[in-house]
């Protein structure tokens, strides 16, 4: 399937990738005055969320910080506030979303299919609202920071579930949008299942699960999924051999010296 992708269809398919991250560098780039060269532990955060477990990239990120204190001050706080306007946002997009689709999806027998872990990221998605309510003691940054983060979240999600579409149409132009936007509705709910790992893949396989692996919307999300998985791979390949790299240069540097 991958094979028969248009090439406009890949540049869509590596701006998604990119969005993350450049939303990244505007928050960080603001909060931390970051320059252009954090990029690449940025990077490395969005591989390790995909990859390892969510979170585990903001984890990364606070200790990468904490090594550098000549660039960051304080970073708990920021890494903090960041990740919880992430999650907040985009629990208010499913929900939206989930408004919408929801007559679709539940004919698809979705509890069948995943179990508790629905269930619990449903809850999820409706109790982490009331922070809201809490927010003057959740939150450490001032509030136009908070504004600021909020809205560069708002924006990566609206790119990114419009790139997403654009390539999934790109890929299949036949499939109705209608079809196409349910299928969103469901990734972003998979995506707020909490402690799982590789969510790309649980949403291809569970695609297959639902529509049968000969359907060329399940077979092209499940490529699309090995996609997502080699790019976080390359990004994670990359970034540590030219560690590597670093790290024997300077141990040969102090050698001579």
């Amino acid at each position: 399937m991958l094979q028969t992708l248009p090439a406009g269809a890949w540049v869509v398919f590596a701006l998604s990738y990119l969005v993350q991250p450049t939303a990244d560098l505007a928050i960080y780039g603001r909060l931390w005055k970051l320059p252009l060269s954090g990029f690449a532990a940025l990077l490395r955060k969005t591989a390790i969320n995909e990859v390892v477990l969510g979170y585990g990239g903001e984890i990364f990120l606070y200790f990468w910080a904490r090594g550098r204190p000549n660039v960051v001050q304080a970073p708990f706080a920021s890494v903090k506030d960041v990740a919880i306007l992430s999650a907040l946002a985009s629990n208010l997009l499913t929900l939206v979303m989930l408004a919408y689709s929801a007559p679709r999806l539940s004919q698809l027998h979705l509890a069948q299919h995943l179990g508790p872990a629905l269930w619990v990221g449903v809850g999820l998605v409706t109790l982490s609202l009331c922070i809201l309510v809490f927010a003057r003691r959740v939150f450490s940054l001032p509030r136009t920071a908070l504004a600021y983060v909020a809205a560069v979240h708002a924006l990566r999600l609206l790119a990114v579930s419009a790139l997403t579409v654009l390539l999934w149409r790109l890929a299949l132009p036949a499939v109705p949008l209608a079809s196409w936007i349910h299928l969103l509705t469901l990734r972003l709910l998979v995506s707020r299942a909490p402690f799982v790992p590789n969510k790309e893949l649980v949403f291809g396989n569970l695609v297959l699960l639902l529509v049968g692996a000969d359907a060329p919307v399940a077979v092209l999300l499940a490529s699309l999924a090995l996609a997502w998985l080699a790019a976080h791979l390359l990004v994670l390949t990359v970034l540590g051999a030219g560690d590597a790299i670093r790290a024997l240069r300077l141990r040969s540097t102090r050698a001579a010296s």
